[in-house]
Formats: structure tokens, sequence, C-alpha cells
């Protein structure tokens, strides 16, 4: 092989190498606002949960579902919504604390993928077509297109606890 070729040739592995080198980066920046994402996601909307306003606002939804309209025979309004923003809290801090520990990744990014899936249900036990456009496939805003995100967010954990059980301790 002359020079040029093997110049050629070093040039591609070298551009190769910087390509590879570029997804990775990308990827671990991916990785980061997926993180950040589901953390703020829970934690503010978690936070909400302590406030009337949005005790009365999921009201709604949480006793059309027979996963949580049960909460709702133990626990007062205000109550409820006290205990699923302590558990959305939770699972955000677990998830900041599995950023260091391995086994808080895990238990954060199965929190969050309860959450998610359970809150993904309710698309399905709360009034959520637009009857003015035919029912069903048709989302109204609220709860519906409100609801749709989740599956975003399911997904989102779902990666995250893929990302923890495929990490060294």
């Amino acid at each position: 092989m002359n020079a040029t070729a093997q110049h050629v040739q070093a040039n591609l592995k070298a551009d190769v190498a910087n390509e590879q080198s570029i997804g990775q980066r990308v990827s671990r920046i991916g990785d980061g606002a997926v993180l950040a994402g589901v953390v703020t996601v829970l934690a503010w909307i978690g936070a909400m949960k302590f406030t009337a306003y949005e005790a009365g606002a999921i009201e709604g939804l949480v006793a059309s579902s027979p996963l949580t309209a049960w909460f709702y025979s133990v626990l007062s309004l205000q109550g409820a919504s006290n205990l699923i923003g302590s558990v959305e809290i939770a699972t955000a801090v677990l998830l900041i604390v599995g950023i260091r520990y391995k086994p808080a990744a895990v238990l954060g990014a199965l929190a969050a993928i309860a959450t998610f899936a359970v809150t993904l249900s309710f698309i399905f036990t709360a009034p959520g077509w637009e009857a003015s456009l035919g029912g069903f496939p048709a989302l109204s805003v609220v709860p519906g297109q409100f609801l749709l995100k989740d599956a975003v967010l399911l997904g989102a954990a779902i990666s995250l606890l893929g990302k923890a059980l495929s990490r060294q301790s």
C-alpha cells in the first residue's frame, strides 16, 4: 500500500473514531437530559400535589381509576394528593441519589415506571375522549392530550432503568 493510501486509510479511521466519540457525547448529554427531565417533572408536579388547587385538579382522574380510587376511602382529598406528591418527590430524590448509588437509581427508575404507568392508565379510565369529534380516537385536551405525554415519560423511565441496571456498581 502506498503512502497516499495509508494516509487516506488513517484519516478514515480517525473520522470514524471521531464520529463515534461525538455520538457517545451526544448520547451522554441525552441521558442527562432524560434524567433531568424526569426528575424535574416528578419533583415539580409532586410539590404541586401539596396545594388544594392540584388536589382538586387530580380528583377526577384518581377517582376514575380502579388502581387509585380507593385512596379516597382511606384518605381525604388533600391527604391522597399529599401521598401521591410524596411518592413523586421521593422518586425524584431516588433518581438524583442514583447518580452515585446504583440501588437508588434502580429503585427510583422502578418507582418512575410505576408512577407513569398508573398515570398513563388514566387515559383509559377518565373521560378523555372528545365527544364533539366523535369520541375515540379523538382525545380531549384535558385529560386526554394532557395524559398522552406520560407515554414518553414512561419510555424515559424504562430507559433510566436500563441504564441503571447496565451500570457497574
